[in-house]
């Protein structure tokens, strides 16, 4: 992944996964294993990382090695903040919150994409703004294979 492919890939995961995540609509997901999240559930994460990856990429923007504060993943689908979602309209803002993000990330300068932040996945270290881009990028994929999973579309048995 680099800064001058990273937006367009970002559009075209996002709009995979909402893809997929359409497809979910009304289908069953029997049989999750234990401590797996619903496909609306994984919408609502994906959605609410793209958003925390942008206010991140204007954090180090703004500051100098900031602090990227953990986004809370497990905490939200605990509280409920997923529960009710319609998966088409998560789908929608899926697409919405990557243009967004990707917005920003095609107004960043080639300097930018080397500003860093501390981030504390997979491990506490110093990351730049070009990994943060490939890291959304693999966690749309990686997401949109954990909705495929569910509905039993990835190839594999339940």
């Amino acid at each position: 992944m680099t800064a001058s492919n990273a937006v367009a890939e970002i559009l075209a995961r996002a709009d995979a996964f909402a893809g997929v995540l359409e497809d979910a609509a009304g289908k069953p997901e029997e049989g999750l294993a234990s401590g797996r999240w619903t496909s609306v559930e994984y919408g609502g994460h994906v959605r609410d990382m793209l958003l925390v990856q942008r206010d991140r990429v204007l954090l180090a923007r703004r500051e100098d090695v900031p602090e990227a504060a953990p986004m809370g993943r497990d905490e939200r689908v605990a509280w409920g903040e997923y529960d009710g979602l319609d998966p088409v309209e998560t789908a929608r803002q899926v697409r919405q919150t990557a243009g967004w993000l990707a917005g920003t990330l095609g107004r960043m300068t080639p300097g930018e994409w080397r500003r860093r932040l501390v981030y504390n996945y997979p491990a506490r270290a110093e990351r730049t703004l070009e990994w943060l881009a490939a890291n959304v990028v693999h966690e749309l994929v990686h997401h949109e294979l954990d909705v495929r999973q569910n509905l039993g579309t990835d190839g594999s048995a339940r």
